[in-house]
């Protein structure tokens, strides 16, 4: 099983859902970088569950111990060992669905694969594994903040069919990110998406929508001119995140329906450099950066556990009217925000790495 991500700069993922513990394990990270637990832990609390009825009731605090790779506050050059206990832990929840393939989930996929499952909850293939790649990606963030002044901001840009349209990607902040529960930078619409996810949720069900993501201050030249595009690497790192199910960049689909002469990015001089006055392509061509601000965004599924009456059959074929329990998001759109951010991190710290940086 395939837990690492990055070659240069790696981050090595562990622990199942219901567990003792979860962590990671960072390596190619450069030594004298200033790194402290609430470098991480601030990024955790983003991402943690049980803060509000739009998300699930497991209460875990996610508190990060650094275990290695870091001593005096400054990095080692070493691997950086980080722990996460689980607390809340229910196994019993699942006990009743240990012979059922839960729709749309991958109990029988990786019982296929592997020939065996976690005992409780959906153990590598949980959600809960993303605390792990949080925890990785603040440590690749705080490296490019520090060494190359990389800034990187994701959002909710919709629940369902109520979307954010006229939005500067360029213009948006965390604070403002996170002055919204459902982590949308518009207030008035930050209200509507909270009660369609609270309506949702009350009737059992959930919902999907999608999320947008922008990197800013990235120097050109960043990536692979073939197989390893940044683009490719980009999609690849938030199409392994549980429920992402779609990856565009730039005018992504959009971009079919223009012409080359509507598309074109025109380079222009800003300062001291080569610009391009539109960004339809993303901050990425040729599979490099070329300095604008690299802007992605993602398609989410609804959250595949929920609470309405399911007809499906057993391990043996056999009909069953299944009722999942347990605690889960109803909408995982505002709790991944933090996941996205963090994946794009860790592919830009390995970029970075990988170009000498």
């Amino acid at each position: 099983m395939s837990s690492t991500i990055g070659k240069i700069f790696s981050v090595t993922t562990f622990g199942e859902s219901h567990g003792p513990c979860i962590g990671a394990i960072v390596d190619g990270c450069p030594a004298q970088l200033k790194l402290n637990e609430a470098d991480i832990q601030h990024q955790l609390n983003r991402r943690r569950p049980g803060k509000s009825d739009l998300s699930s009731a497991r209460n875990e605090a996610d508190i990060v111990k650094i275990v290695s790779g870091v001593e005096d506050g400054l990095t080692l050059g070493s691997p950086i060992a980080l722990i996460i206990e689980n607390k809340d832990i229910r196994p019993a929840d699942y006990a009743s669905i240990s012979t059922i393939p839960r729709p749309s989930h991958a109990d029988f996929t990786y019982k296929a694969k592997y020939g065996i499952l976690a005992k409780s909850g959906g153990g590598r293939a949980s959600a809960r594994e993303t605390v792990c790649r949080v925890a990785g990606g603040a440590v690749a963030e705080k490296f490019l903040h520090d060494l190359h002044r990389v800034e990187i901001v994701a959002w909710v840009n919709s629940i369902g069919n109520t979307t954010l349209s006229d939005v500067d990607v360029n213009a948006v902040n965390r604070i403002q990110v996170d002055a919204s529960e459902v982590k949308c930078p518009d207030p008035s619409l930050s209200k509507k998406m909270a009660n369609m996810i609270k309506e949702v949720a009350e009737s059992g069900d959930s919902i999907g929508g999608t999320i947008m993501c922008v990197c800013r201050n990235i120097p050109a030249g960043w990536g692979e001119p073939v197989f390893e595009k940044m683009e490719a690497m980009l999609a690849a790192a938030m199409l392994s995140i549980p429920a992402c199910k779609g990856f565009e960049v730039g005018s992504g689909f959009e971009g079919s329906r223009m012409r080359g002469s509507e598309h074109n990015d025109m380079f222009v001089m800003k300062g001291n450099r080569l610009g391009t006055i539109s960004n339809r392509s993303g901050g990425i061509q040729g599979g490099l950066t070329n300095g604008e601000p690299v802007v992605f965004r993602l398609a989410f599924k609804p959250v595949a556990t929920i609470r309405l009456p399911q007809n499906t059959v057993n391990y043996d074929g056999v009909p069953v009217s299944l009722k999942m329990e347990g605690r889960h998001d109803p909408c995982v759109l505002p709790r991944a925000v933090p996941v996205v951010e963090a994946m794009a991190a860790i592919v830009l710290a390995d970029m970075a790495r990988r170009s000498g940086r």
